[in-house]
């Protein structure tokens, strides 16, 4: 179900299902796509899951402010790291507050991770005398990483930012707002060595740079490469990785049975 359908008397009966809050962005996404390209994603993603799982599912509103600083020389609507930290914090103590025990932070913008992993570890502190509650944060990229990588033409350095795989889906789910006219590789590609910048190829190694210190057009990949057939089945594949990853989260009991 959806929480914002939900009145407060509502409220008690939904502690045994999973609380999931989809996370976005408004920034820059190339000159070819909207700025709210994240949001945009993370909301359809959602909207899938929440269909094939509406049993079990309390499904959030689309938070679409997240932490964007390195994509201040383009243009982005961005709360800053602390703030953003408070930000899911304070979300998560007020579900905690109306019963939700299982709560799936389903993040879809890269610059949430370091903020939202400080907020975890912070909120598992905080609730140390609640064996019971279980807090995950998920990128659905992550989670779809075998099925994307199968669905996936580019080579390493094509799937990024406003890349192979967002334009697809912003073809597929949102054409009106793609000008496929201004899509243009960017980025470090893969004669970089280890600063070929890939979604699903972590880097071995971990540093701050803003966006426009390796893309003068504000894309990381290769949107020629996408189309709207192949927006679908990111789409499909995406959803469904969420829903196994719910199905598998909503049996976990390794907490409570190491505090009995």
């Amino acid at each position: 179900m959806k929480l914002e359908h939900a009145r407060w008397p509502d409220l008690p009966s939904l502690s045994d299902k999973i609380f999931v809050v989809p996370l976005g962005s408004l920034e820059q996404h190339g000159k070819h796509l909207p700025v709210f390209t994240d949001s945009l994603i993370i909301g359809n993603i959602a909207e899938r899951v929440e269909t094939l799982r509406t049993d079990r599912v309390v499904m959030l509103p689309v938070q679409w402010l997240g932490h964007s600083p390195h994509h201040r020389k383009f243009g982005c609507v961005s709360l800053d790291l602390f703030p953003y930290i408070e930000l899911i914090r304070g979300l998560c103590r007020s579900l905690i507050a109306i019963g939700a025990r299982r709560i799936l932070l389903l993040n879809g913008h890269g610059g949430n991770d370091i903020p939202c992993k400080a907020a975890l570890r912070e909120l598992k502190s905080e609730f140390e005398s609640l064996p019971e509650l279980y807090i995950a944060y998920a990128t659905y990229w992550n989670l779809a990483a075998a099925e994307f990588t199968a669905i996936r033409e580019s080579p390493a350095g094509g799937m990024g930012h406003a890349c192979e795989m967002e334009t697809s889906i912003l073809l597929a789910a949102h054409p009106g707002l793609v000008d496929t006219s201004k899509a243009v590789r960017g980025g470090p590609s893969p004669e970089r060595g280890f600063r070929t910048i890939d979604m699903l190829q972590g880097e071995p190694f971990f540093m701050i740079n803003e966006f426009h210190e390796f893309s003068e057009t504000g894309v990381i990949g290769m949107p020629d490469f996408a189309t709207a057939e192949k927006g679908e089945l990111f789409l499909d594949a995406a959803a469904q990785a969420v829903v196994r990853f719910l199905d598998e989260f909503s049996r976990w009991d390794f907490q409570t049975r190491s505090s009995s």
